[in-house]
């Protein structure tokens, strides 16, 4: 009586959280561009200056880069990772004006040195001294000044260069050589002597968090990075949830099939395994959920291929239960030989297959990478709940002796073998 209380509390609590948790689990999965709509570009990173190197450190500052620049046009967590030793991929989800935000995307960062020579007075600091040709690449560092505080140093390529600058811009009124980075204004130095020297220093209020990010910054503008687009996908908004509708659909109705299968075959052992399908489906969203996946239409395939995988353990271990019961043993001896001799057959399936997933992951790039990851905590999640949980629940049923008939388990009396 105790094991049959046990096991009725145990599916009410798994069914109140799973009922109570879902809608809003399901709110929470991030959608691909393929579901959700938006593009995928793979740029080619290439440096400014003829004979530039692109070190790795270069290419993960470069897309960072990007992707706060497609955080500025409103768009939510682009992912932007760099592949390889010269290209980076973007994708980027729900996107209106496309256009837009590759024009933002692929345009380098460029620090500059600005003047007012020849400027009128409302028109700022019109004239660029120095681009970013004209720094040493990576020639940006930190250091610390006497009063505790950080400047950013920037190697030149041209002493003599930026000391004729330095000498014109003293002259004027307004005689500030003002550092830009894009538009934005970083600081803007007064200059009241000729510097001759192959050195600039930005000074400033910087703590060493704040000047060390800035010198980062700097460094990816001099490098500076020209990006080239080697491939283009868009998918349209529409579309996307057309996939997502259909795929949802095919999905559910093959989830729905396997379940009446699973209860019409194996009778009271079936409907343990529909719940802990059920259960399983719900862990792996939730698994989604803490590793902040993104959903898309191959993660869906390996989300349905983990489904048939799951109900695959259910299979073996019943089979394994029901010849136990065939051959005269009792139904809980049955259970206890069966779960035995399925275990080692199920384990071999799943490390073969964590395996490969671990393959495609190491060696594919994109969706690929996303198929494996999805593949291999479906494995986990399945072992949890296909073949722990179902078992210990068919367990608590059988010690209860409430359901102690070989008919529960589609088992014929005809077919029970004498010992």
């Amino acid at each position: 009586m105790n094991r049959m209380l046990a096991f009725l509390l145990i599916v009410v609590v798994t069914a109140g959280v799973v009922g109570a948790t879902s809608p809003w689990l399901v709110n929470q999965i991030k959608l691909g561009l393929d579901l959700k709509g938006g593009f995928e570009i793979l740029y080619q990173a290439e440096p400014l200056t003829p004979g530039g190197v692109i070190t790795q450190d270069a290419l993960r500052e470069t897309a960072r880069s990007l992707e706060k620049r497609a955080n500025s046009t409103g768009v939510e967590e682009p992912e932007i990772t760099p592949e390889g030793k010269d290209r980076i991929r973007a994708r980027i989800a729900g996107v209106t004006d496309q256009e837009a935000v590759r024009n933002i995307l692929k345009k380098p960062q460029e620090l500059t040195f600005r003047s007012a020579r020849g400027c009128a007075e409302d028109a700022g600091y019109c004239k660029v001294e120095l681009t970013g040709i004209d720094f040493v690449q990576n020639g940006a560092d930190i250091q610390q000044t006497t009063l505790g505080n950080w400047d950013i140093t920037i190697e030149l390529k041209n002493a003599s260069q930026f000391a004729e600058i330095t000498r014109e811009v003293a002259k004027l009124s307004r005689n500030n050589l003002a550092i830009y980075l894009d538009e934005t204004e970083l600081s803007a130095p007064a200059v009241s002597y000729e510097i001759n020297s192959n050195q600039a220093v930005i000074s400033g209020d910087y703590s060493r968090d704040a000047a060390k990010q800035l010198k980062d910054t700097i460094n990816l503008g001099a490098l500076p990075l020209k990006l080239k687009e080697k491939y283009t996908q868009s998918v349209g908004a529409s579309l996307g949830q057309m996939s997502l509708q259909q795929t949802l659909l095919a999905g559910a109705l093959g989830t729905v099939l396997i379940l009446l299968f699973m209860m019409i075959y194996y009778r009271i052992p079936g409907i343990i395994a529909s719940f802990s399908l059920i259960f399983f489906i719900w862990m792996l969203l939730f698994g989604f959920y803490l590793i902040k996946a993104t959903l898309t239409l191959p993660g869906i395939a390996a989300f349905i291929l983990a489904i048939g995988m799951a109900v695959d353990a259910n299979i073996i271990t019943y089979e394994r239960i029901r010849e136990e019961m065939r051959s005269g043993k009792s139904i809980l001896s049955s259970l206890r030989a069966g779960t035995k001799n399925s275990f080692r057959t199920i384990m071999d399936a799943n490390i073969t297959t964590i395996i490969a997933g671990l393959v495609l992951f190491f060696i594919g790039t994109g969706a690929v990478k996303g198929f494996a990851v999805i593949l291999i905590l479906s494995i986990i999640v399945s072992v949890i709940t296909n073949v722990v949980y179902s078992r210990w629940l068919l367990y608590l049923l059988i010690r209860s002796d409430k359901l102690n008939k070989p008919a529960y388990f589609g088992v014929k009396e005809s077919e029970i073998r004498e010992l």
